[in-house]
């Protein structure tokens, strides 16, 4: 299968050129010695500026074809390939919605977006109203949104310019998205679906089908997260639906807007081969899928911690679960997730991302990695002090395993009243104050505990005493921190001067 940007750029590369242009290292050893010590020789001379005939300059270039190809795999009227990653495509999303329709009308969206969208809205000028998530409250995650809630908070906000939505969500749990659409375009609003987790959906038959076949108008796509492409490669597809005569000049506008003008044709020939390797991965797919589910077979027989994707169940508006997602319940078994995550980083384990209650394994698209030694290293692992492992009896049963859990559950806050649009918030005389004279007041800010990197206060929302109470405990945890503060120690918050 071709990869003609990947492929062109490797020939340009071969030439026997002399290079008196950016970048500045000219592909010569001799001009930069500490990185081709680091990288090698051909990577630098693959990497090459933008605006060059035979690789993305003039009607019918090889980069425009690797964006057709992409499209046609995804099943996109049109897709962009994105060098800032996911968050990049994600404030594209909110500005093409900042110009689509009426200035003052909302967007409802998933009140646990990602923090890329928030900052969209912020530059967008968007009025957001929001549909609340369904929680997992033993584990302290939030899950997806059903078509009933969403049909509710379109209720709320008549003329809604769009709805932003995301699945699958950090721990594989995928929504109904078809249902979603459905509801989305009764109110006659476009559809866009954060399907970050998702690039390598509907390239395999154990796959979950890509949203953008499922009725969804704009999915945004991290490519690097589990369709191999480099860190900081995504991608942003166009349905060809109802929406999209009027959705496409907005995207390009953003597109613009925000891509660098010298976007790196590393990045860039990473997603056309990342899009060739998927579309042709089948057998290496199912290994990793075969994989995944000996990970989590290993871990059921051994009774001490749990699967948290056995538990998706009892959520209505989970429908299907990425089974290259392997989430591990490690309290159950007398641990702290995030030291779970830090102990074993230093064995040569390095797991996705960590919670108070759990560790989360991913396995990127024809990813095989070492069970065997990923489930001892895991259960070598004694109980932190003052926790007990899961009895058998309790191990596959909710109520044993919480009576058995090495910390209490997180509670996710809720959110307080927006009472400022948030770019007004944003861009408003803010003051530091003490982090208890912040509660009651108006944030400047968007504040959003990593992981997962979901905002629990927006600019322009009041600071609730629960919040504070949540920030503060995930500042404290280990690897934990609060992106947005002015201050790490979170000794202070940043308000709105005045606004009370």
């Amino acid at each position: 299968m071709p990869t003609p940007y990947a492929d062109a750029v490797a020939r340009y590369a071969e030439t026997d050129r002399v290079r008196v242009y950016v970048p500045g290292h000219a592909a010569d050893p001799a001009a930069a010695p500490a990185l081709a010590d680091w990288f090698g020789t051909e990577l630098l001379r693959r990497d090459v500026p933008p605006l060059l005939a035979g690789i993305d300059k003039g009607p019918g270039n090889p980069l425009d074809e690797a964006l057709q190809l992409a499209a046609e795999a995804w099943g996109a009227r049109r897709t962009w390939f994105v060098t800032n990653g996911a968050s990049q495509a994600n404030r594209i999303a909110a500005l093409a919605l900042g110009a689509f329709r009426s200035a003052g009308d909302p967007v409802v969206g998933q009140r646990s977006a990602h923090s890329s969208f928030i900052d969209g809205v912020i530059l967008a000028g968007l009025s957001p109203s929001f549909v609340a998530p369904t929680i997992d409250t033993v584990l302290g995650i939030n899950h997806g949104v059903t078509p009933e809630a969403l049909a509710a908070a379109l209720a709320r906000a008549p003329r809604p310019k769009g709805v932003y939505l995301i699945s699958p969500s950090y721990f594989g749990a995928v929504a109904d998205i078809a249902g979603l659409a459905e509801v989305a375009h009764a109110a006659g609003a476009p559809l866009i679906v954060d399907a970050a987790w998702g690039a390598h959906f509907g390239f395999h038959p154990e796959l979950p089908e890509n949203p953008l076949r499922q009725g969804a108008d704009l999915v945004i796509s991290s490519t690097h997260k589990l369709g191999g492409s480099l860190t900081q490669s995504a991608m942003l597809h166009l349905a060809d639906g109802p929406f999209a005569d009027e959705l496409e000049p907005l995207v390009d506008r953003g597109f613009t807007l925000t891509q660098s003008t010298s976007a790196s044709s590393l990045l860039l020939a990473s997603l056309d081969l990342a899009r060739e390797s998927l579309q042709t991965g089948e057998a290496r797919i199912t290994a990793s899928i075969a994989a995944a589910d000996r990970l989590r077979d290993e871990i059921r027989r051994r009774g001490r911690f749990g699967i948290v994707s056995d538990g998706f169940g009892a959520f209505a508006d989970i429908v299907d679960a990425d089974p290259l997602r392997v989430s591990i319940d490690v309290a159950r078994g007398g641990l702290h997730g995030h030291t779970v995550r830090d102990r074993l980083e230093r064995e040569g384990i390095s797991f996705e991302i960590a919670t108070d209650s759990a560790v989360v394994a991913v396995l990127g698209a024809g990813t095989v990695p070492d069970v065997d030694r990923i489930v001892e290293a895991l259960h070598a692992l004694a109980p932190e002090p003052g926790a007990r492992e899961a009895s058998a009896a309790g191990a596959d049963g909710a109520d044993g395993a919480d009576a058995t859990r090495a910390t209490p559950p997180v509670a996710l806050p809720e959110p307080g009243a927006l009472a400022m649009l948030p770019r007004d918030a944003f861009f408003a005389e803010g003051e530091a104050v003490p982090i208890a004279e912040a509660i009651g007041r108006v944030s400047t800010d968007a504040l959003a505990a990593y992981p997962p990197g979901i905002p629990n206060v927006l600019p322009g929302e009041i600071v609730t005493a629960e919040v504070v109470e949540f920030l503060q405990r995930i500042a404290a945890t280990p690897g934990g921190y609060v992106r947005g503060a002015i201050d790490p120690s979170l000794v202070t918050l940043r308000v709105v001067r005045g606004a009370v």
